[in-house]
């Protein structure tokens, strides 16, 4: 699995369509961060964009226009879907030191079961392997994209609270499961943190938490209020990465970044008063970083870390408050491909 700062032959979005997860008028505010989204994008890299039908699709088209963006900067997909969330049902994939490409297709069941129906979201991978005539393995596992994070050197980064979840494969063990990350993802180390941040319904995914930026470099969330509740979490989670070992037995240098501001007014759809807000959940595509941005008091500071982790690269901050609403970020719906 190559690792996400490697180029990429585009970048697979998948337009909103769900009102439970975006009731009312927040199906247009997402809709607008979309757009921020593809304008950012489409100048670096192909934006394939996944539209549930042909309504959806001019209702983009006439979206982008009235953005002043051309009708070019999206290829589009007329493909049915559930939600959006294509970081976690796209494919993700594996390249060979031919520089060949394979899709693995893992099941998807909308993080254990909570949000049916996702068969149709389940069937992406399939369809754009077809669609791009790929190679596809099928490991008879559920894993979402979203839930592991490699350095493209054989380290992977996933938590305990997702994979080892019953909701997820509770007929296998810990190390079945390792042993599928390593043969189908080219993994040699599997670095298992714990527990994810309060307000998150994927249970805990990684892209919230922890990611690599190069190959021995990790950007971790950590609170600075011991009264925060994500505070005793993300302190576990950085011991764990403190003590780890690469495959040659040298430390990975932990960058620590701010958490956000995660507490709402009111709910969420699903009950809850916190969002997984996390600078964590950024996108590097070709030529650009997407920073999601949330708290004024950190923001500024973040994003030029950012500068400084990739200076080849625009960093592009994009305000996530109203995305964040619906339990994800940047990252969650975006995918990098490859073909």
């Amino acid at each position: 699995m190559p690792p996400e700062w490697h180029p990429h032959s585009g970048t697979l979005l998948c337009w909103p369509v769900n009102r439970k997860t975006w009731p009312g008028m927040r199906i247009n505010n997402v809709e607008r961060v979309y757009i921020e989204l593809i304008q950012a994008l489409y100048k670096h890299e192909t934006v394939h964009l996944l539209v549930h039908d042909e309504s959806i699709r001019r209702r983009v088209t006439e979206k982008l226009k009235k953005a002043n963006l051309p009708e070019n900067a999206v290829t589009y997909h007329l493909h049915p879907s559930d939600d959006m969330w294509a970081r976690d049902f796209g494919p993700v994939y594996v390249k060979n030191e031919l520089g060949g490409v394979a899709v693995t297709d893992w099941i998807y069941n909308a993080w254990g079961g909570k949000y049916p129906p996702f068969n149709n979201d389940n069937k992406i991978p399939g369809y754009l392997a077809s669609a791009f005539n790929q190679m596809t393995f099928t490991p008879e596992l559920i894993l979402e994209g979203g839930s592991i994070d490699t350095n493209g050197k054989g380290v992977m980064l996933t938590t305990e609270s997702v994979l080892l979840n019953p909701n997820r494969n509770p007929d296998y063990t810990k190390a079945q499961i390792e042993e599928h990350l390593k043969e189908y993802l080219g993994q040699q180390q599997v670095i298992w943190l714990k527990d994810g941040l309060a307000g998150d319904d994927t249970d805990g995914h990684i892209d919230d938490l922890s990611r690599f930026v190069s190959e021995n470099v990790i950007i971790t969330a950590l609170a600075d209020d011991p009264n925060d509740v994500n505070y005793k979490t993300l302190q576990h989670n950085y011991k764990i990465l403190k003590a780890a070992e690469n495959p040659s037995g040298g430390k990975f240098e932990i960058i620590p970044i701010p958490m956000p501001r995660n507490k709402i007014n009111g709910t969420t759809v699903d009950g809850s008063k916190y969002v997984p807000a996390s600078y964590a959940n950024f996108y590097i595509a070709n030529g650009l970083v997407l920073l999601p941005l949330y708290d004024e008091r950190y923001d500024d500071q973040v994003r030029e870390l950012f500068c400084q982790l990739f200076p080849d690269r625009d960093v592009t901050g994009i305000d996530c408050t109203d995305l964040v609403w619906g339990q994800g970020g940047i990252h969650c719906v975006t995918q990098q491909m490859y073909y």
